[in-house]
């Protein structure tokens, strides 16, 4: 397992990033200025590495060294671009089944989920930049090193993943507690990519509104919601199960 690590001062960041260091997170000093700075924010965002602005006080935390108002946090998984992911999973001949998920912060469960989309077939992960939870060795422990098997794509913007996802004619399916149609009348045999939402605001409004259908998990009683990794392993078995016993549909 390849673990995090730090990455410290200006320069050094700039090289790591010039040069494809896969890079979890970057930490900046809020009010930093000077050489370099516009550089390593310009970089930062063509490669969709989110960027914190913290005290000085945090950079501290990380190391006593002069690390010139910049420390980054090297990535545990390497991450790929989403149309170089799409592009390999054609490549092979098979539909793509994808995740993406919107607002799961739990390491606990993001590990989950990625430990039963390896056993059921998931070709790889959508994530946002920010706001989900880092994936780091803890994360890839709990997949049991299903994360190390994945596809991982990190976008800036979920509604443009969308995008791309319908420009290579890949239908974008939302799992929500008010949907008419139920998870086993959904066709998970096409190309698809299901969106997973937070436990307890769900699914984004305008991801919702961007997705070609909605789909609900039965409950019985009067409880009110699964656990996001149980429902992904409720979901995914059933695609599993549909690409096994049926023919599948590039």
């Amino acid at each position: 397992m390849k673990k995090s690590s730090l990455i410290i001062g200006r320069q050094p960041l700039i090289e790591a990033l010039e040069t494809g260091k896969a890079i979890d997170k970057i930490f900046m000093f809020r009010n930093i200025n000077g050489e370099n700075v516009h550089r390593i924010r310009e970089l930062a965002k063509s490669h969709q590495i989110p960027v914190q602005m913290v005290p000085v006080e945090k950079l501290n935390s990380f190391t006593r060294a002069n690390h010139q108002g910049v420390v980054a946090l090297t990535a545990a998984v390497q991450y790929t671009g989403l149309q170089q992911m799409i592009d390999y999973i054609l490549a092979k001949g098979e539909p793509p089944l994808l995740l993406m998920l919107d607002g799961v912060t739990d390491i606990r469960n993001i590990g989950a989920i990625a430990r039963t989309a390896v056993c059921c077939g998931v070709h790889g992960i959508i994530i946002p930049s920010k706001g989900v939870g880092a994936l780091n060795e803890e994360a890839i422990k709990s997949s049991a090193g299903a994360l190390e098997l994945l596809h991982l794509s990190r976008v800036n913007s979920l509604a443009h993943a969308i995008d791309t996802l319908h420009l290579n004619g890949i239908k974008v399916i939302a799992s929500e507690m008010k949907a008419a149609q139920k998870v086993f009348d959904m066709d998970f045999s096409v190309p698809c990519c299901v969106i997973l939402g937070n436990e307890e605001k769900g699914i984004q409004h305008f991801l919702s509104k961007a997705a070609d259908e909605h789909f609900t998990i039965p409950i019985a009683g009067d409880f009110n919601s699964y656990n996001v990794s149980v429902a992904a392993g409720i979901i995914l078995y059933e695609a599993m199960k549909q690409r096994m016993m049926g023919n599948l549909k590039m």
